[in-house]
């Protein structure tokens, strides 16, 4: 399973072009082929701007699994499903007025 990943870079007011070139070629290069990489630029002149670089990767383990427990409508519906017949197939008297 892949997920889209943001990295933020802090470029200073005063950047040289090359510099800032090299910086991005060398970000690119150190990604996966299949990444899809997207670059923004953010910010503003109150907090500043910034280079928002993002690209694809595979969960790690970790992530995968946790991934699954948060996000398993599948088997949140079975189980609601299953509450919700176990309540349905309960008796109860009635306590008399």
């Amino acid at each position: 399973m892949r997920t889209r990943v943001k990295d933020f870079i802090e470029i200073s007011d005063y950047t040289s072009l090359d510099r800032l070139i090299t910086t991005l070629v060398a970000i690119r290069d150190s990604l996966p082929e299949s990444a899809d990489p997207e670059l923004k630029m953010r910010g503003d002149d109150v907090f500043g701007r910034r280079l928002s670089i993002s690209y694809f990767r595979e969960l790690t383990v970790r992530e995968a699994e946790l991934h699954d427990k948060y996000h398993g409508v599948e088997d949140a519906d079975a189980t609601l499903d299953a509450l919700t017949e176990q309540l349905g197939s309960v008796e109860y008297k009635r306590r008399a007025a």
